[in-house]
């Protein structure tokens, strides 16, 4: 591959985002990079979120310099594939999106009253807005590449991934023009010099996984508001999940 391939994965929080990284990770030929927005989203938002600081010195504060390095700087390692893990709420309105367009895209998405559970879980309050579960940004997003760009990104929903990664990898590669490898489906447990400083708040259950567990369909119960936030994000949800990528089949 002369022409290194940059995947941009979107995703809200809460998903299986970083077990989706670990899998491409695992690929010979892919180097990852962990949600390189977040010091810059956090400096302009002021967000709190654990480890604020400590994310933001050790990461870009400048999304510019953050754009040119994920669209036109080297691949590190000289790998052919740059798998990007992006949070959709980490595109402060600050943030312009031409560079985005520049990359490949692909969606991941999440039921919303899955997400607002885990994230008042998580967080422990219910303070929650239809923009912590990150689905406003994803259909802008979606959207603007439609219109822009022409792209129609494959749009792939965890919770179906769940049910049979194997078909929905082979799918996503299939889609990418890229060769699947079985090495995509288990890996060893433990961290990765790639997890950001983050990791230590976020990632203890996947850096205990060997591969993705299987589907857990939880009943969901909320109040108050966070079934307002789940309710609104809904239509949101649908529309992205109508353009869901199919599993394939062995």
């Amino acid at each position: 591959m002369n022409t290194p391939l940059r995947i941009a994965m979107w995703s809200g929080p809460r998903n299986i985002s970083t077990a989706m990284m670990r899998a491409w990770e695992n690929r010979p030929d892919c180097h990852v990079s962990d949600e390189p927005l977040y010091a810059a989203w956090l400096k302009l938002s002021g967000a709190e979120h654990p480890g604020r600081e400590e994310v933001i010195e050790a990461g870009e504060t400048d999304w510019r310099q953050v754009a040119a390095d994920l669209t036109r700087g080297p691949v590190p390692g000289g790998q052919a594939i740059w798998y990007q893990k992006h949070m959709c709420h980490h595109l402060d309105e600050a943030i312009e999106l031409d560079w985005i367009g520049e990359l490949t895209n692909v969606f991941l998405i999440r039921r919303p009253d899955e997400v607002v559970a885990s994230y008042v879980r998580a967080r422990g309050t219910e303070d929650i807005y239809p923009e912590d579960v990150g689905l406003p940004q994803q259909v802008m997003l979606f959207d603007w590449l439609e219109k822009t760009t022409g792209q129609l990104p494959p749009v792939i929903d965890g919770g179906d991934f769940l049910t049979d990664p194997e078909g929905h990898l082979r799918a996503l590669c299939k889609w990418l023009d890229i060769e699947f490898l079985p090495a995509m489906l288990s890996w060893p447990p433990g961290s990765r010099e790639t997890d950001g400083v983050w990791a230590k708040y976020w990632y203890d259950a996947v850096q205990r996984s060997t591969g993705f567990a299987p589907p857990k369909r939880r009943e969901v119960s909320l109040s108050g508001r966070a079934a307002e936030v789940a309710e609104s994000c809904q239509p949101l949800y649908e529309q992205l999940y109508a353009h869901r990528l199919k599993n394939q089949s062995n």
